[in-house]
């Protein structure tokens, strides 16, 4: 019945503490979040929990800061596989855009 925990990542146009204090508002409300961190330097914010990630977008979204998918993250990939944070290019086939020279 319950998704699997998902980590979904955002880029979030944050540019002071009531920016992010409004993004904070609306996950503590989301039903499913389990954790969440805001960095503003980055403005990048990480929800972990039983959610999935159209509508963590969709919540973000609702504070009116521009929202979007943060780029080379897994945003759908289940959490439960800690080996996606290693560096090793095999596990990611799009990360060779010119693999033509054999």
């Amino acid at each position: 019945m319950a998704t699997e925990s998902q980590t979904v990542v955002l880029k979030v146009a944050m540019s002071c503490e009531g920016c992010s204090g409004a993004v904070k508002r609306v996950l503590t409300k989301m039903q499913g979040v389990e954790t969440f961190d805001i960095d503003m330097k980055e403005q990048k914010v990480t929800v972990k929990g039983n959610v999935k990630p159209e509508d963590v977008f969709q919540t973000v979204s609702k504070t009116g800061k521009k929202t979007s998918f943060w780029e080379g993250e897994a945003t759908s990939m289940q959490a439960a596989a800690p080996a996606a944070e290693t560096p090793a290019a095999s596990t990611a086939p799009e990360a060779t855009p010119t693999s033509t020279d054999a």
